[in-house]
């Protein structure tokens, strides 16, 4: 990104060149594995990327908060409230801030006015986190700017909370927790129980990761993602009889008899049976990675999306197709769909030298299977948020 041209507009749309703005990054994420395991107090396996949001902010006298963004045509104003939160404005892109800032305000903050312009090469609504990398730029810009020398984990916390009780996404940590703590060259294992976490190293040798956008758009908010972690929930006040239990992710393999003991329903049981093999999968991925094997730990990446079709059933058409249709492909280790589902992502493990092909070869069956052109992306694995001019 081109810092000087983010000045340049920003002083286009804001005048006042006397005073001078900050400039904070926040990645995207993909996971390489363990879907829908994060709010299941499950085992998750994401980096950050280097696609992400950027932000220019600035404090101003006026008593206004003025968004703008360079990926929509949806500039806005809001006032300060004079007591108490800002309320949801329905249009949907200014909520995440919006609901960053609240968190802030909750906790004593005092909001000054204040200047922000967002811009993004994240492909939205494809599942690699734009909400998340717009929330956290907001918390970490607002941590600097209003001197709060919160931690990255409160702030990480915050950001979640913003989507879940003011946008109204019920999603887990995984995505804050990714954006937050990203580290170049690794991804994290984490527990997304009791936060525990390790920086993995990410080698892939002779092979790269490439992301394949299917473009088939959808809101998580108007999914079915709300409706999988009901049933998640569902599965464990059935459990309750066989064993005391807060969330699926306490159970391991030896509890899957159990489900069809104590589980009437074949969907619940389908949607417990996906959480406890997929967190069986993403231990042993770090661990066949750590090891170096990343023959198997493509398998077990395979191995995710057919949970993630049969069990869990949030993949669809397009997402199969891209899946499916690459593990066909010369050179390809594992694929599997990425993010809640729906449509958005799927990620591969391709031999560098086999990326061209794969990349022409997927994009044309996919063309002709769904009359869709997908998108490719080849993204190296970069740090979390943070401030990058000055600094």
């Amino acid at each position: 990104m081109d810092i000087s041209n983010l000045n340049k507009i920003f002083f286009e749309k804001y005048n006042n060149r006397n005073e001078k703005p900050v400039i904070f990054f926040s990645p995207g994420r993909v996971n390489l594995i363990g879907e829908h395991t994060d709010y299941n107090g499950g085992f998750v396996f994401p980096c950050a990327i280097n696609y992400g949001t950027y932000l220019v902010i600035r404090k101003t006298e006026d008593p206004i908060i003025r968004f703008s963004t360079l990926n929509f045509n949806e500039d806005s104003s809001v006032a300060l409230p004079a007591e108490g939160l800002f309320v949801n404005t329905g249009q949907k892109w200014i909520n995440y801030p919006l609901g960053v800032m609240n968190e802030f305000i909750a906790r004593g903050a005092v909001l000054p006015g204040m200047d922000l312009l967002f811009s993004g090469d994240i492909p939205n609504g494809a599942g690699l986190s734009s909400s998340a990398s717009i929330e956290m730029v907001t918390a970490v810009a607002l941590n600097e700017l209003l001197d709060q020398q919160l931690d990255m984990l409160e702030l990480v916390k915050m950001s979640q909370r913003a989507e879940n009780h003011f946008v109204g996404m019920n999603c887990g940590i995984m995505d804050q927790f990714a954006v937050g703590f990203g580290s170049k060259d690794h991804a994290i294992a984490l527990d997304c129980d009791t936060l525990e976490y390790k920086n993995v190293p990410l080698i892939l040798g002779g092979h790269s990761l490439i992301i394949a956008n299917t473009n088939k758009r959808r809101g998580l908010t108007d999914s079915k993602y709300n409706e999988r972690r009901a049933e998640c929930e569902s599965a464990v006040e059935l459990l309750q009889t066989y064993r005391p239990l807060r969330n699926l992710g306490e159970l391991d393999s030896n509890d899957i008899p159990a489900l069809g003991k104590f589980i009437d329903d074949a969907v619940i049981r389908k949607r417990a049976h996906h959480v406890i093999t997929e967190n069986a999968r993403v231990k042993e991925a770090v661990k066949v990675l750590m090891d170096n094997d990343l023959r198997r730990f493509g398998e077990l990446m395979t191995e995710s999306h057919d949970s993630l079709r049969d069990d869990y059933e949030v993949t669809g058409f397009e997402l199969d197709t891209l899946a499916g249709e690459a593990i066909k492909l010369p050179g390809v280790l594992g694929s599997r769909m990425t993010g809640a589902g729906f449509g958005g992502c799927t990620v591969s493990i391709v031999e560098s030298g086999s990326v061209d092909q794969f990349i022409s070869e997927l994009g044309r069956v996919y063309f002709e299977k769904t009359g869709l052109k997908a998108d490719f992306y080849r993204p190296l694995i970069g740090d979390g948020a943070r401030m990058i001019y000055p600094g």
